[in-house]
Order: structure tokens, then C-alpha cells, then sequence
């Protein structure tokens, strides 16, 4: 080979070593965007635990109204019972129907007065309502977050071995390409978590049913493997669609599987079957964990608020009554049945979305 030759090879192998050298750098500046992101992570754990402080003063806040609500109740049942017997007095007594009179006149005042005091207060009560509902999305993405961190770094240990072995064995296009694929999927993960995240609007739309519980799967299902609990999904060949929020609807299956998730803590096997059927006017989907089970006369109290029957510190007793109000806003209803040490069957019955419903939002 002629010295014409060998430089023009040598230059070849320059610039090939320079382009590799390149990438290379581009791979790192990812991969430095990648440990941006975790910081990120960290930084919305730490605006989470904000969120808590806040939850808690939002609960003591509806706690003090709901007692107001329940005082004015009483007040206005009081002044009800004071003007039938002004009305029966002044069939009796034509000297006191005057005073009656009068005494009704301030009677309906204060009915008025109370009417909206009451109104005002069922509206605040509404929006701690949406606050108490977005507090819990809030503390449900907090428990998730060590699931998604390890998410995350499946993705980034593959990125950075695709990358060593395009170095090492020359593969360069292939294993630039599966590295983008696991930086594509870290992307959705995050996409996700900001999407579920952000507070639900109150609109509606036709809902998929399936696609909403695989959306809440691909968030629970890290911390469901560490817990070696099996899943099985049968929702039958029909597409189950509702007309509802999307956002609202996976907060419902993610509470209801962690739920389940908690009450299998100790079981000796540990499944999840999630099924549905759709009738010509209801969807039906039912949720069976094998835990112990729920304790016999709590079947009708677990959906009320802050009642739990988990340690001190290991719940609010609000998932499963932000998950009755949800559902009971979609027109649908929710209910148990347990059998101790037999495990819990939620069945949820949502309305059907119209065909032309389903028509119009057909692609």
C-alpha cells in the first residue's frame, strides 16, 4: 500500500474516530439531561411533602366546617320546629297570633340567613372537596415514586450499556437505536407522572376503560412486582366505554390497587384479578385481591372519610372515600363484598357512553 494510500486510510480512520467521539459526547450530554431529570425527581418529592403539610391543614380546615355545616343544620331544623308550633298556637289564640307574627318574621330571617350561610358553606365544603381529591393524587404519586425511580434507572443503566457496546463492538447504529428506545420510554414514564399529576379539569369525554386501567398498571405495576403480587385483566372482547374524566377514572384503579396492594402485606399468595362486562346500559368492573379480607360490620364504613383500619401513619382513610366520591360525581356506584380471610371484591358500575357518543369520538 502506497503512502497515498495509508493517508487516505488514516484520514478515514480519523474522522470515524472523531464522529464516534462525537456521539459519545452526545450520549454523555443525555445522559447528563437524564441525572437533570432524577434532580427534578427529587425536587418534586420535596414539593410532595409540601403537599402533605398542606393536605393536613386542608383536612383540619373541612373537619371545622363540616361542624359549622353541622351547627347550622341544627339550627335551621330548631327554627323549622319553632314555626310549626307558631302556626298551631295561632289557630288557638287570636291575642297571640300577632306575636306570632312577629316572631315568624324573624324566624324566616334567620331561615334566610341560615339558607346561605349554608349554601356558601356547602360550596366551601366542594372546593376542599377538589383540594382533598388532588392532595390524594398528590400522596398516591409520593408512594409511587420509588417505583418510578427504579423505572427510571432500568432505561438509563440500558442506555448506557447500548452506548458501551456500540464503543466496544462497533455496532453503532443498532445500539444508538435501542438506546433512544429506553430514553423514549424514561421520557413517557416522566410524560406520565405529569399528566396524572397536574389537578383533573371537570370536564368530560368518552373514556376507554381499558386504556385508563393500563395507564394505572403502568404506574403501580413496578412496586406490584417487588411485591411479587400477579395481575390478570379480563375485560371481555367489548371496548367498555364511559363518559367521564380520564385523569379522575385512573385515580380511582390506582387507589383501588393500592388498596388491595396494602391489604395482601402478609397474605401467603398475593393476586389481583381485575374483570368487566358491559350490559346494555352499565359497564361492570370488579376488583378481587386475596388479602384477609375486610373485618366483619366495617363493609359499610371503609368509604367514609379518614376512617382506616391501617396503622398510625400508614394512611389517611381517604382513598377509597376520594374513590366513592368520584365515582358517585360519574353517575356510577361502588361497593364490597368481603368475606374474613377470604379476600375484598369492589364492583364498580359506571353508565354506558351512548353509540353516538362513541361514534363522535371515534377516531
Amino acid at each position: 500500500m502506497g503512502p497515498i494510500a495509508t493517508a487516505t486510510a488514516e484520514s478515514r480512520l480519523r474522522t470515524h474516530v472523531e464522529t464516534l467521539e462525537r456521539r459519545l459526547r452526545k450520549r454523555d450530554e443525555q445522559r447528563r439531561a437524564m441525572l437533570h431529570i432524577m434532580g427534578d425527581l427529587s425536587e418534586f418529592n420535596k414539593r410532595l411533602a409540601n403537599q402533605r403539610k398542606a393536605m393536613l391543614h386542608i383536612l383540619a380546615d373541612y373537619e371545622q366546617d363540616r361542624r359549622r355545616l353541622a351547627q347550622q343544620t341544627e339550627r335551621l331544623d330548631n327554627s323549622r320546629r319553632a314555626l310549626l308550633h307558631i302556626l298551631q298556637d295561632s289557630h288557638r289564640d287570636k291575642l297571640r297570633l300577632e306575636a306570632s307574627r312577629k316572631a315568624m318574621i324573624h324566624i324566616m330571617g334567620d331561615l334566610r340567613e341560615t339558607t346561605a350561610e349554608m349554601q356558601r358553606r356547602e360550596q366551601e365544603l366542594r372546593d376542599k372537596q377538589e383540594q382533598l381529591v388532588q392532595a390524594g393524587k398528590l400522596a398516591t404519586l409520593g408512594e409511587l415514586t420509588t417505583g418510578v425511580a427504579h423505572e427510571l434507572n432500568n432505561p438509563l443503566n440500558n442506555t448506557g450499556l447500548f452506548v458501551g457496546n456500540a464503543v466496544d463492538k462497533g455496532q453503532i447504529v443498532r445500539e444508538l437505536r435501542h438506546a433512544m428506545q429506553q430514553v423514549g420510554k424514561a421520557t413517557e414514564i416522566i410524560s406520565h407522572l405529569r399528566t396524572f399529576g397536574r389537578a383533573a379539569s371537570v370536564s368530560r369525554e368518552p373514556v376507554s376503560l381499558r386504556q385508563v386501567i393500563d395507564r394505572a398498571l403502568s404506574l403501580m405495576q413496578e412496586q406490584l412486582r417487588l411485591r411479587q403480587i400477579d395481575v390478570t385483566v379480563h375485560l371481555g372482547s367489548e371496548e367498555p366505554v364511559v363518559v367521564g374524566n380520564p385523569i379522575q377514572l385512573e385515580q380511582v384503579f390506582i387507589n383501588l390497587l393500592t388498596n388491595a396492594r396494602d391489604a395482601m402485606a402478609d397474605s401467603p399468595r398475593r393476586a389481583i384479578r381485575i374483570a368487566g362486562s358491559v350490559t346494555s346500559a352499565v359497564v361492570e368492573v370488579t376488583f378481587a385481591d386475596t388479602g384477609h379480607g375486610i373485618p366483619s360490620g366495617l363493609e359499610r364504613r371503609i368509604f367514609d372519610p379518614f376512617f382506616t383500619t391501617k396503622e398510625v401513619g400508614k394512611g389517611t382513610g381517604l382513598g377509597l372515600s376520594i374513590t366513592y366520591g368520584i365515582v358517585k360525581e360519574h353517575g356510577g356506584t361502588i361497593s364490597v363484598v368481603s368475606r374474613p380471610g377470604e379476600g375484598a371484591t369492589f364492583l364498580i358500575q359506571l353508565p354506558l357512553a351512548s353509540s353516538d357518543i362513541k361514534e363522535a369520538s371515534a377516531p
